[in-house]
């Protein structure tokens, strides 16, 4: 069975996948996961990195997949990629159909901060449209941070908003960045169950589904483990049925704002234990309000680059791959959080530790 067996596909159409999910939800390993798993076919991956550094395609480049080399994977930096559509995502579309061996499926992962619908409507192009088709739109959620209302920066907003009734507040730019996340999904995948127990799951399940406009699978996953089977070939068109998928900005033409984000890079050198670094940076997240950190950091005596990903203060740290021979062994972090983050204060008490 192919991995894209769509009847939209059979008609000459290339099938894309839009993977998106809140800050931390698990997107990047479902992908990697997918492209260790692809069975040969030619997969191209776009990733829509939030911050100038790059640690999402540097993750997906270090899995080391036989057949998925560097220039199947291309990584658009400036932000949000629903508000960068006709500059940067088209031409990449673009780009993608021109080569000789074009891709047989491709995988777009957006920003945590991504509204899908924008996104949709772009292949609605007549440049696209012949060729592309949007197999399916696939939300993560982070269960546990779902449960705990850790997808918005502010954990109480987010709980009165659930007691209250369905209207959402709209001037929660995250709940409604959730909302729009789930309202054009096909499948959601409920990420890193093994972090919670039967009863939230069910809980969480039964939330999920209040919240979405039409009959959506939900699919409990650990670590992004879903097979692509599932995942791949949906057969949706999603691009054909907008008006299935509704927004919070549909009024104002897809419109939004997401002024009220900022990220930026801190440097680090070598840091004598792993455990002590992610302990003292979750006290840096809790300190200066921090939504997400990530990065590369070396060890004292360890040929290998430890990747770090933080979200509030749950963070998880392993080491990826050696250092490239003749690269100076010095960090990488990458800060998100709300507009009005202390940089000073934040770079100073990382580069401390």
């Amino acid at each position: 069975m192919s991995l894209s067996a769509s009847s939209t596909a059979a008609k000459g159409k290339i099938p894309a996948t839009v993977i998106t999910g809140f800050l931390g939800a698990g997107k990047t390993t479902l992908v990697r996961h997918v492209i260790e798993n692809a069975r040969g076919r030619r997969i191209a991956i776009i990733v829509n990195e939030f911050g100038s550094l790059g640690i999402d395609g540097d993750i997906l480049r270090s899995c080391a997949v036989p057949g998925c080399t560097e220039e199947d994977i291309v990584e658009l930096a400036n932000g949000c990629l629903c508000c960068t559509v006709a500059d940067e995502f088209l031409p990449t579309i673009e780009a993608l159909l021109a080569r000789e061996n074009p891709p047989e499926h491709i995988l777009i992962e957006t920003s945590g901060l991504a509204l899908p619908k924008p996104l949709l409507k772009a292949f609605d192009w007549p440049a696209v449209r012949s060729r592309v088709t949007v197999d399916g739109v696939i939300t993560v959620v982070d269960g546990p941070a779902v449960a705990a209302g850790r997808f918005a920066e502010d954990p109480e907003a987010v709980e009165a908003q659930r007691a209250a009734d369905a209207s959402l507040d709209h001037d929660n730019p995250l709940a409604e960045v959730f909302e729009d996340q789930l309202g054009s999904a096909d499948l959601v995948i409920l990420n890193k169950t093994d972090l919670l127990d039967e009863a939230a799951i069910d809980a969480l399940g039964a939330e999920i589904a209040s919240r979405t406009p039409r009959a959506v699978k939900i699919v409990p996953a650990r670590e992004g483990k879903v097979d692509p089977l599932v995942l791949l070939g949906i057969g949706a068109a999603a691009e054909d049925d907008l008006a299935a998928r509704p927004s919070h900005h549909d009024a104002v033409d897809g419109e939004h704002e997401h002024d009220d984000f900022d990220s930026f890079d801190v440097e680090i050198g070598e840091v004598a234990s792993p455990e002590a670094l992610v302990e003292k940076l979750k006290a840096v997240a809790e300190s200066f309000d921090v939504l997400r950190i990530k990065g590369f950091v070396p060890v004292n005596g360890k040929p290998m680059r430890l990747l770090v990903q933080g979200v509030g203060g749950r963070f998880r740290h392993h080491f990826d791959i050696a250092w490239p021979a003749g690269t100076p062994r010095t960090g990488r972090l990458v800060v998100i959080g709300e507009t009005g983050l202390d940089r000073a204060g934040i770079t100073a008490a990382i580069q401390a530790l």
